[in-house]
């Protein structure tokens, strides 16, 4: 053996550096190839299983059965999902991970977290839904009611009582709305109009917070001059109201207008 290791010449140097390192190379090889992998189980890996609505009770056993483990790594609110339940995972269902890999859960919380409400109030019911469902809020209930700005917001109201913008509110609670239908609460006489030229009867209908309905053009029975009120739609007279708002429509003397050319 000393004298395979008794280096002659230069040549036989190299050549037991070269036997060495070849025998390094080879026990490394056998490290990194044969002993690691026998003892980690290298490559071998398993399908991630869906835990999506699993409950927080099942999951240590079922993973324990696939040899995984988990981790809540996270917890949030989702309306409709059951309490402690899985929302989210990483990895996801289907990727391949080593056996005894950690997944990584969010879990659904038992109660809603509170929010601000925000302000509805003055703005439109389309306007109303869009916003409550970006503060994941439902709309309930849409009550409408005489006022003369239609489909604007008037109350906001969650369980039966006002809530101001700003109070605390449960995300998932239902608001109710109270609604204009465009019609006010006020009663007056219907105005009596027949006999007006029909700009006259338009500027009395309007200054009584009332609106022109449907406008019919016919032959004047007893030669009223064009554009004269002939008849009118409720009557006037006794004692017949109608609220702010609502319509009056009027039968005109004379042909239909022609609209201008544009």
């Amino acid at each position: 053996m000393s004298s395979f290791l008794k280096a002659q010449s230069l040549g036989d140097v190299f050549k037991h550096l070269a036997i060495m390192v070849a025998i390094v190379l080879l026990l490394m090889f056998l490290f990194f190839f044969v002993y690691l992998p026998s003892t980690t189980n290298h490559g071998e890996t398993i399908s991630v299983p869906n835990l999506a609505g699993m409950s927080v009770e099942e999951l240590e056993d079922f993973l324990a059965d696939k040899d995984l483990r988990y981790y809540v790594s996270d917890s949030t609110y989702e309306q409709g999902k059951a309490p402690f339940s899985v929302i989210t995972q990483e990895p996801k269902a289907g990727e391949k991970v080593k056996q005894g890999r950690k997944i990584y859960v969010s879990i659904n919380m038992k109660n809603p977290p509170l929010i601000k409400m925000p302000k509805l109030i003055d703005g439109s019911v389309k306007n109303a839904e869009m916003i409550l469902k970006s503060y994941d809020l439902n709309l309930g209930e849409i009550k409408y009611v005489p006022d003369l700005a239609l489909n604007a917001v008037l109350r906001q109201l969650h369980n039966g009582k006002d809530i101001k913008p700003g109070d605390p509110v449960a995300k998932g609670s239902r608001i109710d709305l109270e609604v204009g239908n465009g019609l006010g609460n006020t009663e007056l006489e219907v105005p009596e109009l027949v006999g007006m030229p029909i700009d006259e009867a338009t500027m009395v209908v309007t200054g009584q917070g009332l609106q022109v309905g449907s406008v019919i053009y016919m032959a004047a029975p007893n030669g009223e001059a064009d554009g004269t009120v002939l008849k009118q739609r409720p009557i006037a007279g006794e004692g017949a109201m109608i609220r702010t708002g609502e319509l009056i429509d009027l039968w005109v003397a004379g042909p239909q207008p022609v609209a201008p050319v544009q």
